[in-house]
């Protein structure tokens, strides 16, 4: 009986692949890839020749048990089209059903893309959400955005580059004018790691056409209590002033820290010296 191995593998970088993940996919018998041209790509470059399937949303429930029985015959690895399978892929489907058959299942840890966007968004990380892909339809979405309006937690979500315009307008239509990070294009040439609130990124990314993946990492909602008192936030703005930064920027950074609005302040700061 073989066992499931459920490899990472980069998310763009080709460098990020680990030691470890190397020698498994050239030790399995098999490859389970939801885009096999991706892992072509990486098995060249790796000089790994092992077979390699196809397993992706469209023939998931035809090739299931092809697979499984190929667990009967040596190690199967299964991997994504990029970072780690089983998170908004068809691989949660076959890790239930090796489980379920008793077959060995473990995982190879690699690049993840929610794990990544976050720790790079500049926003609380000891509690997320992760949507995986916001609903393609507006209904959806903003029914989907209105559930998570109290939710205090830090928000992670996958766009298509075509539809990012969109949801950052519903986006600030149900939760406000908070914090984001749009990621796009992760460990790439191209990264771009753009910071501030929904608002200005509407404003920033407009109707331009984007390419790349879009990773978003949005701010919980701000509790009550956890909202600074007027002292706090003139200091800060005063701080800010002090280095220099715009009344615009620092406005903006106050707002995104103090769970006040940009316009209240940049409102306290008009009395306030820009230097």
């Amino acid at each position: 009986m073989g066992t499931l191995y459920l490899v990472g593998t980069p998310i763009g970088n080709l460098e990020d692949i680990s030691l470890r993940a190397l020698r498994v996919l050239k030790e399995v018998t098999l490859i389970a890839a939801e885009d096999t041209r991706r892992a072509r790509i990486l098995t060249t470059r790796y000089d790994i020749r092992t077979p390699v399937t196809s397993y992706f949303e469209g023939n998931k429930l035809v090739k299931l048990e092809a697979i499984l029985g190929a667990l009967d015959e040596g190690d199967v690895a299964l991997i994504s089209e990029a970072g780690m399978p089983g998170l908004s892929d068809p691989g949660y489907e076959l890790v239930c059903a090796a489980i379920a058959r008793g077959y060995p299942v473990t995982c190879v840890p690699g690049p993840s893309a929610p794990v990544t966007a976050l720790v790079l968004s500049g926003l609380p990380t000891d509690s997320f959400v992760y949507l995986g892909f916001l609903p393609r339809r507006r209904r959806e979405r903003l029914a989907l955005l209105t559930e998570l309006a109290g939710e205090r937690r830090t928000l992670i979500a996958f766009e298509a580059p075509h539809r990012l315009h969109a949801s950052l307008a519903d986006l600030e239509s149900t939760l406000g004018d908070r914090p984001v990070a749009v990621c796009r294009e992760l460990t790439k040439l191209h990264e771009e790691v753009w910071r501030g609130t929904i608002s200005a990124a509407r404003h920033h990314f407009g109707m331009v056409p984007l390419r790349g993946e879009i990773t978003l990492v949005i701010g919980g909602a701000v509790q009550a209590d956890r909202r600074w008192d007027t002292a706090r936030v003139e200091a800060a703005l005063s701080e800010l002033l002090a280095q220099g930064m715009s009344r615009s920027a620092a406005a903006r950074r106050v707002a995104e820290m103090s769970g006040w609005s940009r316009a209240e302040v940049y409102a306290l700061g008009l009395n306030a010296p820009e230097r």
